[in-house]
């Protein structure tokens, strides 16, 4: 399920944070984003006690494996202030195209109070470029259909709706909508900040 939205932070400090490639120490820092993410964003779409069930070192030990692995395939990037993690995104190609997509964009991440300071755009850009590096030629993400937020967030970086479906995750019937990106290029071209080529984003 692919993510939260994320995209002024209240103390205007945006200039200092920098997207960089992951490393395997990342791995606690990046799992407790998404495990503080999912309670905060999902109350009220997924039963709470799945939230309150939610472990960090389960998440850290799928982080660390992932990061671990090094897939050319994979890409995971971290948004830093200073030597703080605040932010994640994560991508990759499809073995199979789904819905004429071959790369997807599995997770993004922001803590809440850096929210809406286009941290969120560079993070998905940064996927984009690293799949079209890889030869993608498209992007979808999957999102919960609840999470108006999200959805908003990713129309509004030109995004089409592809299609909404019931899915099942860890036993729990929920609706998700596919969204995707057809032209990689346009993704990237018009963020402000994003350099066109593959340098670290400061």
């Amino acid at each position: 399920m692919g993510a939260r939205t994320a995209d002024a932070a209240p103390h205007g400090e945006t200039s200092s944070i920098v997207i960089r490639p992951a490393l395997a120490e990342d791995a606690e820092a990046i799992a407790r984003v998404r495990v503080d993410s999912w309670r905060e964003t999902y109350r009220g779409m997924i039963p709470q006690a799945y939230l309150d069930a939610m472990q960090l070192e389960t998440s850290r030990a799928m982080w660390e494996k992932v990061l671990a692995a090094g897939s050319p395939a994979v890409g995971v990037f971290v948004a830093e202030r200073g030597t703080e993690i605040i932010g994640f995104s994560s991508g990759n190609r499809l073995a199979q195209p789904k819905h004429g997509f071959d790369s997807e964009l599995s997770a993004i991440y922001i803590r809440r109070e850096f929210q809406h300071a286009g941290i969120g755009r560079r993070l998905v850009a940064q996927i984009a470029r690293s799949q079209r590096a890889l030869g993608a030629s498209g992007l979808i993400v999957w999102v919960i259909a609840g999470n108006k937020a999200a959805r908003t967030f990713y129309e509004r970086l030109g995004a089409e709706l592809v299609i909404e479906q019931p899915f099942q995750w860890d036993g729990m019937d929920l609706v998700e909508a596919g969204y995707g990106w057809r032209n990689l290029d346009a993704l990237t071209a018009d963020l402000p900040g994003v350099p066109p080529s593959d340098t670290v984003l400061q």
